[in-house]
């Protein structure tokens, strides 16, 4: 079967698409034993679930193999572990005297995925698309190229998700239509508005995107809101030694409820305390549960992350009222009470709910089929410098985020300046700064697996928060501009000026003041996202 393969990897499940030329369309795809089928109006979906279990004997399960053989709560168990990925958790856990990290778990996990898909489709001739949220870093991004080039699928392309939702949808839109993509998945809240339009692409179809903005919220947050509620309203602590013993089955149990609340006005929980024998009971209606989301600012995000993306459209030239259709995707899309929120902001009318489960997959296979995007820089980057009369560090911004590409000329100059006498080798330290800033006074947690297995609740501090979302995107090469003679302290050596290209590369061209002599011209330092 020949086409081209959209993979979406998920927080709590991977979607895998191919796209059909024959038909101009996309479907998913079914991998034996690892895969669950789900129905929809449009027919079956196909589903792995994100996991993966560390077998005794060197090998590992994945997906539903694990959910049929009731190992999802086994400590040899990884889940979520794109979550820990994308937030850069560098935490592991001991598996037969080895620490293994959620990178080297959701890296086998993808490795596994990739190759049973070459298996069925003979993917060597394919060209492939993962899929990476808009918040993501660039680290993420060469993370999936090391596990593409290791299985030797070099044929390999970067979609943001946002773009690929729109993608997925679009498929069966009007060219000239409008729409806001909101991406409520299991680890992020992503949300992008997308306007089909012909450009001339090749196939005719050509898609600008116009806002952006995404938020740390998903669906595991909210699994951490309705844990650490269950054990406010059972009088324990999470810090309790049999509460940390049961913690995934109860962190599972939340999930279930959460989910049972899409469909249901009410969805009551018992968990079992095996080591105390008693029995950890609540009920949970929509109403309260819609009361918790609201206490822990969820609405309030959400709000702030669709007005960050109208302000974004609005200096792209597009208004709120140019919008056809707001296209909800991911599984916490399905919560009614988000729902409700977006369909009281936007109106019962411009909200669909079709494709919830599998756009991003159709999409991103539909992008590598040759539907393309004219895209902006996501990111805020900046170089970071000491400042003289505080000694800490500062940032100076280069690129603002939305700025379109290729830019025509410059868009930033820079003067650099010696730092010492006899200085030869002068760095220019790049940063990409993360858009997930958070609110003053919002606490921030996240959810975590300890040593033992036991899922904890654990406050990120502003420290830890800012080491996330400050990334050194050039820390293996800042020095690059040398000074012949070497400079003096104090002294201005380097006019350097900033474009980017088409391939979303940072260029950089550098005048050495001293004698005029240009050292770089449209050298590219970094790919940017």
């Amino acid at each position: 079967m020949a086409g081209r393969l959209g993979i979406d990897f998920g927080t709590s499940n991977t979607v895998i698409s191919l796209w059909d030329t024959s038909k101009r369309d996309s479907q998913t795809l079914q991998l034996a034993d690892y895969s669950r089928t789900q129905e929809s109006k449009d027919g079956s979906i196909y589903t792995i679930p994100s996991l993966i279990h560390y077998l005794e004997d060197g090998g590992c399960l994945l997906g539903e193999q694990v959910l049929r053989r009731n190992l999802l709560h086994s400590p040899r168990t990884f889940q979520w572990m794109k979550r820990y990925i994308c937030r850069r958790t560098y935490m592991d856990r001991q598996i037969d005297g080895k620490q293994v990290t959620f990178y080297e778990a959701g890296e086998r996990f993808l490795s596994e995925i990739l190759r049973a898909s070459s298996k069925y489709l003979a993917a060597q001739d394919e060209e492939i698309a993962l899929t990476v949220p808009v918040e993501s870093f660039e680290d993420y991004s060469n993370w999936l190229a090391k596990i593409v080039h290791k299985t030797e699928l070099y044929r390999f392309r970067v979609l943001d998700e946002p773009s690929a939702a729109g993608l997925g949808y679009g498929t069966r839109l009007n060219l000239g239509d409008t729409y806001l993509v909101f991406d409520f998945g299991g680890g992020t809240l992503d949300i992008a508005i997308v306007r089909v339009d012909s450009s001339g692409a090749a196939d005719g179809q050509f898609c600008n995107v116009m806002g952006k903005s995404g938020v740390d919220i998903g669906g595991t947050t909210i699994d951490g809101w309705l844990f650490n509620e269950v054990l406010r309203r059972n009088q324990l602590k999470e810090s309790d030694d049999d509460i940390k013993a049961i913690g995934r089955l109860l962190l599972s149990e939340c999930e279930r409820v959460k989910e049972a609340l899409s469909f249901n006005s009410r969805a009551s929980l018992d968990v079992l305390n095996p080591m105390t024998g008693a029995m950890i009971s609540t009920e949970f209606t929509q109403i309260e549960f819609e009361d918790l989301l609201d206490s822990n600012n969820a609405f309030a995000q959400i709000d702030r992350a669709i007005r960050r993306a109208l302000k974004d459209a609005e200096n792209n030239g597009l208004m709120e009222d140019n919008i056809d259709s707001v296209l909800m995707v991911g599984g916490s899309s399905l919560i009614p009470s988000v729902q409700k929120n977006l369909k009281r902001i936007f109106g019962n009318e411009r909200v669909r709910l079709s494709r919830p489960l599998d756009a991003v997959a159709r999409g991103a296979s539909a992008f590598v089929a040759g539907v393309a995007f004219q895209d902006y820089i996501q990111h805020d980057y900046a170089i970071r410098y000491v400042n003289p009369k505080t000694e800490g560090y500062e940032y100076r911004s280069i690129v603002r985020r939305g700025t379109k590409y290729p830019t025509k000329g410059k868009i930033a100059n820079l003067l650099i300046k010696a730092s010492f006498d006899g200085q030869t080798k002068l760095g220019i330290p790049i940063f990409e700064i993360g858009g997930s800033t958070g609110i003053s006074g919002e606490q921030r947690v996240e959810v975590y697996f300890d040593d033992s297995g036991a899922a904890r609740i654990q406050t990120i501090t502003d420290k830890e928060f800012s080491r996330k979302n400050f990334f050194w995107i050039n820390e293996g090469n800042p020095t690059f501009l040398r000074a012949e003679p070497p400079g003096s302290k104090g002294e201005p050596r380097f006019n350097v000026e900033f474009s980017i290209d088409e391939n979303r590369r940072l260029l950089i061209t550098a005048i050495d003041v001293k004698n005029s002599n240009i050292l770089l011209r449209d050298y590219p330092v970094v790919k940017l996202t």
